[in-house]
């Protein structure tokens, strides 16, 4: 059952199998690059510690980058404006910057938070087995 489950959920995402998730894709494309926006810039450093130790992992020029994407994002919405046509069409709205160094501080979180349970195991368990 979960592997029908499985098989479902990523036929669901995949916008090269699944025409809804293609358009929604292409929605999501279109509305990003009206502003020059990427799709990693919209995770938010405030929500989740992983993403803003990735980014403080980053080199510079890249946050700086990120910066000035989401300047510009804010100052275009607040004029009621959009990006001209011709640097629209020079947006990659999913080139990512970001994944390879969450997914690089998720592995490393997920390790500590392994060997803090480990340990945390083992000092109950030497606790218990003193009171025995």
């Amino acid at each position: 059952m979960s592997s029908m489950l499985s098989s479902f959920s990523q036929w669901f995402v995949n916008p090269r199998r699944n025409p809804l998730a293609r358009i929604h894709m292409l929605t999501v494309s279109s509305r990003l690059k009206k502003y020059g926006l990427r799709y990693d810039d919209l995770y938010d450093p405030y929500f989740d510690l992983d993403i803003k130790e990735a980014l403080a992992r980053l080199p510079q020029e890249v946050v700086d980058a990120r910066i000035q994407r989401l300047k510009r994002a804010m100052d275009l919405s607040m004029k009621h404006q959009y990006l001209p046509d011709d640097l629209q069409a020079l947006q990659t709205p999913f080139k990512s910057y970001l994944s390879d160094m969450l997914a690089l501080v998720s592995a490393f979180a997920d390790a500590c938070l392994f060997h803090l349970t480990c340990s945390l195991h083992k000092q109950v368990f030497l606790h218990v087995n003193k009171l025995f």
